[in-house]
This record gives C-alpha cells, sequence and structure tokens, in this order.
C-alpha cells in the first residue's frame, strides 16, 4: 500500500463536497472556484447512500462519475466516502432491525442520521454490498487519493440495547473469558447475589434499579467500541481487497469518550479529525490538545484536520462567529501541532437540511470577495509554500499519559468523588506545557517511554498488567514522573489493589496513601511549600511517607501539615506524587522548576498568548510562531541563525516582528 505521503505529497487543502445537494451547472462553478482557492482534495458522498441505491439492489453512479470527472479535470483529488454513515428509508422501512435501540427499549426514528445499529445483521449485509460496488467502480479512477470510511463513528449513538446487541455482547464476554467463572470472578458477582451460572443469563444493563456492577459496566464499553471498530475494519477489508494501494481513514472527534482512538488508530492509514473549537473560549487549549494527541496515536505520524468551520457552526447554543483572521491562525496552529492538511466542513453552505447555517468555504452569497471565501483563498494559496514542512515530526521530550479505558472507569458511578472528569484532569497539566510553548506527546502507561525526560500521568485511576514495570523501567533509568491523586487504585476490571494505595505504584513513589478526603464544592485548602501557600482544590490524599520526602503540605483540616506533594528518588529518576488539585499559583512554578532542572524549553521564547512550534524534517527545522493577540508582538530569534520566512520568502535573522492575529513560519 501506499503511503499517505505519496499519495498526498503537499499539504493537503479543502473539505467535505455535497455534490448531491446540488445541480449539475453548480458543480462546474464549484470546480472553478475551488482551483481558485488551492483545494486539492475533497471529502465526497459521505451522506450519499440514499441517492447511491435508491431501492436495495438500485444502484445509481452516473451523478458521481461525472463529479470525479469535473473534479479530476480541475486538479483536485477526492476522498471517496463509502458513504454508510447513515441508512436510507427504505432500509430502515424494510429491516427495522437495522434501528438502533434506545435504554428505554425504544427504536430510533428515521429523519436523522447515524440512527442504524452497529450490530444489525441486516446493516452489515448492505454496508459490504455497497462498500464492494463503489470499490469496483471507482478503483481506477485517477481522481480517487484515499478511501473516507462512514463518518464520525458513534458520534450521537454510542450504546445500542437491542436483541441483536445482548446476543452479540454475550459472545464477545464468551470470547474475552471463556468460561463463567472466569468472568464471576473478574466481575466479583458474588457482590448483590449478582453471579451467573451461564453466559446466556447475562443482560444488557439499560434499567437497573441502582448502581449496577463495574466491571459489567466498563466491559459494555469496551464491547461497543469494538462493535464500532468492527464495523470499521469491515469496510477497510473489502477496500483493501479491491484497491490495496489507496489509503484509508475515518475520522475521529474532540474529547471524544465512547471510542477507544488508540486502538483505532492501529486499523487507520492516516488519523484525522474534525476540531470546532468555540470563539468564546479564547485560545482553545483544549483544541491544541486534541491535536496534540492526534499526532500522538500513530506514534508521532502527521496527522490531517478534516473538519473545521471557516466562519461559525450551528449546533452550539449560540454560534459565535471566528473574526477575521482566526480561522487562519487556528489552522496554522493545526499545522505546528502536526498537521499535514487543512479542511473544513464544508465546500459550500447547504441550502435545506439540518446545517443549513453552519458555514463554509463558500456562503449562501456565493460572492468571491466575501470575507470568508477571500480568507479560504488566501490560507490556500500559503500552505502550497509548505512542501518541507509536508512529513516533519514533533520532537517532545514530555509526555502524557493518557487512556481511554481509563477514563471510562474514572467515571463509572460509587467513586469518592463522582464528579471527576478525567479529560479536566488531563487538561489541568497540558495546559502548563502549552503556556511554555513545550511539545507534549499523549501516550499510555505500556508505551515504550524512553525518548522522554518527563512523564506526566494525570489520575491513572486504572493500572494494568504490566504497567507498573514499566514506569519503574522509565524513572530507574534517569526519568522523572509525575503522578497525580487517585491513582493506582484498580486494575482493568475496576476491582481495587488491596493492601493500600496507591496499590502497584507504591514501592515507585514511595509513599503509601491512607484514606481520601474528597472536598464538598465550594470547599478548598492550603498547600504549603517553601514558606509559600496557595490553595487546592477537590481533594486531599493523606499521605504517609516511605521513602518519598515532602515538598507541600496541607496547611487546613485534622491531617493540617501532613504530606500533600512528595519526591522519591528512584534508580536514577525522580517519582513526584500530587495528592489533591493545586491551584496553578502552586503548579506553574512547581512545573517550571521541573522543566528548568531537565533543561528541557520552548523552540523560542516569547510572550503570553504567543504559541512557538517546532516540526523537524531530516533536512530542515521549521518553526511556526502564531500571535493570538490584538497587538504586534517582537520574538527574538536565535544568535547567528539566519531563517527562511515561507509565506513571504523573507530571509530574517535576530528578531522578528509578528502581526496582531498573524502567523510566522521560519525554516532553518
Amino acid at each position: 500500500m501506499k503511503s499517505v505521503s505519496e499519495v498526498l505529497p503537499y499539504m493537503t487543502y479543502g473539505g467535505d463536497y455535497n455534490p448531491e445537494q446540488w445541480s449539475e451547472d453548480v458543480w462546474l462553478e464549484d470546480a472553478r472556484l475551488m482551483k481558485k482557492a488551492g483545494v486539492n482534495l475533497v471529502s465526497v458522498g459521505i451522506f450519499s447512500w440514499g441517492v447511491l441505491e435508491r431501492n436495495e439492489g438500485e444502484f445509481d453512479f452516473q451523478w458521481l462519475d461525472k463529479v470525479l470527472d469535473i473534479l479530476h479535470d480541475h486538479g483536485v483529488g477526492v476522498s471517496l466516502a463509502t458513504a454508510t454513515a447513515s441508512t436510507p428509508a427504505w432500509l430502515s422501512k424494510k429491516y427495522p432491525d437495522s434501528i438502533a435501540i434506545d435504554k428505554h427499549g425504544v427504536p430510533y426514528s428515521f429523519g436523522s442520521r447515524q440512527h442504524y445499529s452497529p450490530t444489525s445483521p441486516d446493516y452489515i449485509r448492505l454496508v459490504k454490498i455497497l462498500v464492494r460496488k463503489l470499490a469496483e467502480r471507482y478503483k481506477n479512477h485517477p481522481a480517487l487519493k484515499m478511501w473516507h470510511i462512514n463518518n464520525e463513528y458513534a458520534c450521537h449513538l454510542s450504546e445500542c440495547y437491542s436483541a441483536n446487541t445482548e446476543k452479540a455482547f454475550r459472545q464477545w464476554l464468551k470470547d474475552r473469558y471463556e468460561t463463567i467463572e472466569v468472568l464471576n470472578e473478574k466481575w466479583g458477582t458474588n457482590f448483590w447475589s449478582q453471579r451467573y451460572n451461564d453466559f446466556d443469563e447475562i443482560m444488557l444493563l439499560n434499567n437497573p434499579p441502582t448502581f449496577a456492577n463495574p466491571g459489567q459496566e466498563l466491559d459494555y464499553k469496551r464491547f461497543m467500541d469494538e462493535a464500532y471498530l468492527q464495523l470499521y475494519i469491515t469496510e477497510k477489508e473489502i477496500l483493501r481487497e479491491v484497491t490495496p494501494e489507496v489509503p484509508v481513514f475515518t475520522n475521529f472527534m474532540f474529547n471524544f469518550k465512547p471510542l477507544n482512538y488508540f486502538k483505532w488508530a492501529k486499523e487507520l492509514d492516516v488519523v484525522t479529525w474534525d476540531s470546532y473549537p468555540d470563539p468564546r473560549e479564547g485560545i482553545p487549549v483544549s483544541h491544541a490538545m486534541n491535536h496534540d494527541i492526534m499526532r500522538s496515536l500513530k506514534q508521532g505520524q502527521p496527522f490531517l484536520l478534516m473538519e473545521q468551520v471557516t466562519s461559525q457552526v450551528n449546533w452550539m447554543d449560540i454560534n459565535v462567529i471566528k473574526p477575521p483572521g482566526v480561522m487562519r491562525t487556528l489552522s496554522y496552529s493545526t499545522v505546528g501541532r502536526g498537521g499535514d492538511g487543512i479542511l473544513f466542513f464544508q465546500w459550500r453552505q447547504g441550502r435545506a437540511g439540518a446545517e443549513k447555517f453552519h458555514g463554509a468555504m463558500v456562503p449562501h452569497s456565493n460572492d468571491e470577495n466575501s470575507r470568508v471565501y477571500k480568507e479560504v483563498v488566501q490560507l490556500g494559496q500559503e500552505l502550497k509554500q509548505l512542501e518541507t514542512v509536508v512529513g516533519a515530526r514533533t520532537d517532545a521530550k514530555v509526555a502524557i499519559l493518557f487512556d481511554w479505558e481509563n477514563w471510562w472507569a474514572v467515571e463509572l458511578g460509587c467513586k469518592p468523588h463522582n464528579k471527576l472528569k478525567y479529560i479536566d484532569r488531563v487538561k489541568l497539566y497540558y495546559q502548563e506545557f502549552f503556556e511554555q510553548n513545550i511539545a507534549v506527546d499523549f501516550r499510555q502507561a505500556s508505551d515504550d517511554l524512553s525518548g522522554y525526560q518527563f512523564v506526566v500521568a494525570p489520575m491513572l485511576y486504572m493500572v494494568k498488567e504490566g504497567d507498573k514495570e514499566n514506569l519503574e523501567k522509565f524513572v530507574t533509568n534517569g526519568g522523572t514522573l509525575l503522578v497525580t491523586y487517585f491513582s493506582g487504585i484498580a486494575d482493568e476490571n475496576d476491582r481495587i489493589y488491596l493492601g493500600g494505595y496507591p496499590g502497584p505504584l507504591r514501592k515507585l513513589l514511595g509513599i503509601y496513601v491512607e484514606e481520601f478526603d474528597p472536598y464538598p464544592e465550594g470547599k478548598s485548602n492550603t498547600l504549603r511549600y517553601n514558606g509559600q501557600s496557595a490553595p487546592c482544590y477537590i481533594w486531599s490524599d493523606i499521605i504517609h511517607l516511605e521513602g518519598a520526602e515532602q515538598i507541600a503540605s496541607f496547611g487546613e483540616n485534622w491531617y493540617k501539615e501532613k504530606p500533600a506533594v512528595t519526591k522519591h528518588a528512584y534508580g536514577k529518576g525522580h517519582a513526584y506524587y500530587i495528592g489533591t488539585e493545586p491551584d496553578r499559583a502552586f503548579l506553574t512554578p512547581f512545573i517550571e522548576q521541573i522543566t528548568t532542572e531537565l533543561h528541557i524549553q520552548a523552540p523560542l521564547k516569547a510572550p503570553p498568548r504567543v504559541e512557538v512550534l517546532q516540526r523537524n524534517t531530516a533536512e530542515h527545522n521549521h518553526i511556526f510562531i502564531i500571535n493570538h493577540n490584538d497587538a504586534d508582538v517582537t520574538i527574538s530569534l536565535q544568535e547567528n541563525v539566519e531563517y527562511e520566512e515561507l509565506i513571504t520568502g523573507e530571509r530574517v535573522s535576530k528578531q522578528l516582528k509578528v502581526n496582531a492575529v498573524d502567523v510566522a513560519i521560519l525554516k532553518y
């Protein structure tokens, strides 16, 4: 199979294109406008099943033939979608078992999208037919660059409670545990008389009278994740058979909890995702974090931003518009964090349907002098100057451990604090590196960590088999590890590690956590350190030292003066532990001290609200400077280095002025 960089050896630019919503004369106008804007790739046919197969077995590909021919004639490549993201009306009516069932036993209704059940045999059978038809017809079409499988899997419907799903869940459990005795032991079913004699006794937890078995809840989430993944693999296998050289992917989403993207990424030739920051957030730290996660899913391989909006979306409570220049700065932040392509939803703003007010590259006015289209053209032409960036990597010395199954487990019920949001704990620590402009990768606790100097493990509640040994190896060999509260608590089945918290991490951290004290809402405590104090929130661990030294103590409550933050020498490295949620007044200098001691620094120093990012190839280094301020800034450059500014082509050295809401890209 060809690599993505072989298929797309340039910075990809374009968006979702829905020609089935328009007449043929508009197709020709679209192609002209695409060429003017520098568009080189569009996704076609994502929601076109209903017009490709009007009735079962009645296919109409003539309109799609014309579209692909027109696009190819204008130099635009196609990411051809398999059209399986929503089933047509005839399918829902003829095969009612294809409709997903909600928790209350009610089938979802037709008239929206993504209403199919991932375990429906009829849906799967008809998907196979459609995908094979598409692959056979377009396998040799010169416009075909990639296959876009389905769309945003599980976005609106991540759980199904149909009879087919229950049957499939039981089989999945048989495959996982082999015997009912093993399942009973892993789930702890002697509690509340939940013991099973046979797999056929297991029911879906769609209406329990009170708290459900957490082991079963966790496995149901794993099962649904795998059910959707198997749908993707089913399509992928057909496409591989018919078009073995064409890369395949599906698009991921922001902070999306139901699907384990680390597992999914192994089946994708390129990671793509959809980013829609709310302009009310200011600098979108969360979306920067997700860019870094997406880059990390395939061990640093560049990703494609498959969807963003030019102006404003249509699905928030209030759909605030991106001011002039903001779409451009956010796009370059994407590229600086590992994006090899910028695409939008959508190409042309729709006239009908639920997304008719969603922004697009061509607005309702169809005006080539509109602000939106002029910004689209500017960005598209600029991206042509970035050929040397394509394929460039990010060299990060910091990693944050992130685990989807841990996310699921932390947020199941019956915890000491049932309002803990795992993603918020991750973001708290990520933001410190974001504001220092220090590159961050995201890794799992089982990954090879030897390339990093500093690893942060926020709320590593679930420690799986082998994780303990891997983390000990990292620190023993000289690494610095930071672990936060509510870590080392349970195994992969959400069973508690006995013998004292933090379970398997106790020796590495050199502490013993006797008990937890979650705070009532509105309450806080104080951290005391080096004659200073700062607030702390949410939680206190009652910590006993077992070889670690105390860095900070609690200032209030019955555990006043007991350790709150510790440091433990282990092998050639050190392991820190923070037993509370620290205010940034403590956390910022604490993280800065560690990065300074480890000589981890940004590519260039910059004032607040200025991103400085670096991507490298064997031949060139590239520094992206993105000024989110409403005022100009001046950046001091490295001494004795002359840079080429890629957008303007100018040579610069010593200092660089970056205008308000503007970018500079330096190559050296």
